[in-house]
């Protein structure tokens, strides 16, 4: 009897023990192990994933080649404006002294002023998408940060065109959702923002610029750098909106001070209609 009960135990012992291996994260493909891909030393593998997969997807639904368009994620469609701006009139109603409301206030009525902006993105989107897409190749895919704002209304161009686009989102401390326009399958999420650059850049025939804060800035002068460096073919740079773009930057005056040569100042061009900046894409040699 002492001898069956031992056994028993011995047995249980031993199953608990297996669990407990077989249940380890040691015992894990180190593929499928995600707190060790999670690790510090395993950035260099993270990277790699993040750099391939994007690259075998994209080649796989044969897209050629992008057209990125930036812009602001806080400039949204006329009527969601003014939805916001008539709702935080109601609260200047009930707190007429708050500076901060009023500060609120003047801003909504700013991006009021820039919301064509949207609307000229998403007839761009269009224009380019129903002349490159077809079963067999996709060039000048639309490609954006996936975000709200200017590159939703790029990708809703596309969407309502039934066109392909991309999205390349990123993992923000602020979460940011994808919008609801991007191919289902063609948006990716990363976790490096130099990754995600090269992914915008590395198929792009063409850029749109429309207004937008650090983040358009940011990207603007790293495509601007690398083709005044000869590490990027020489593409068509657009900034969409003279007007904002000539607030924002002096170009002329980095020329004059001899920062930039006077060529450079011929990498980009302006536009001021969809219209007029496919025109320009469209007459480049990138495009034919």
């Amino acid at each position: 009897m002492k001898k069956t009960k031992k056994h028993k135990s011995t047995k249980i012992k031993n199953f608990k023990n297996l669990n407990l291996i077989i249940n380890s994260d040691t015992y894990k493909l180190a593929h499928e192990d995600a707190g060790l891909l999670s690790r510090n030393e395993m950035r260099g593998v993270r990277m790699l994933l993040e750099i391939t997969k994007p690259d075998l997807i994209l080649e796989e639904n044969k897209i050629l080649s992008t057209i990125i368009i930036f812009g602001g994620a806080s400039i949204t469609e006329e009527s969601n404006t003014k939805k916001r701006i008539a709702n935080i009139k109601e609260l200047i109603k009930k707190n007429p002294k708050s500076i901060l409301l009023k500060r609120n206030l003047n801003r909504l009525e700013n991006l009021l002023r820039m919301s064509h902006y949207y609307q000229s993105a998403s007839e761009f989107s269009k224009l380019a998408s129903v002349s490159n897409q077809n079963k067999n190749c996709n060039s000048h895919v639309i490609v954006t940060g996936g975000g709200p704002g200017i590159m939703e209304a790029a990708n809703k161009g596309a969407f309502e065109a039934n066109c392909k686009s991309i999205g390349l989102n990123i993992s923000l401390p602020n979460e940011q959702i994808p919008n609801a326009f991007i191919t289902p399958g063609l948006c990716f999420k990363f976790n490096y923002f130099a990754l995600r650059k090269i992914h915008f850049v590395m198929r792009s025939v063409a850029a749109v610029f429309f207004p937008g804060g650090f983040g358009t800035l940011d990207e603007l002068f790293e495509l601007l750098t690398l083709i005044q460096t000869g590490m990027k073919t020489k593409i068509p740079i657009i900034l969409f909106g003279r007007e904002y773009w000539n607030k924002i930057i002096n170009f002329e005056y980095l020329a004059d001070l001899g920062l930039i040569a006077d060529e450079h100042l011929n990498i980009f061009e302006y536009a001021d209609s969809a219209a007029e900046a496919w025109e320009i894409i469209k007459s480049s040699k990138i495009s034919d």
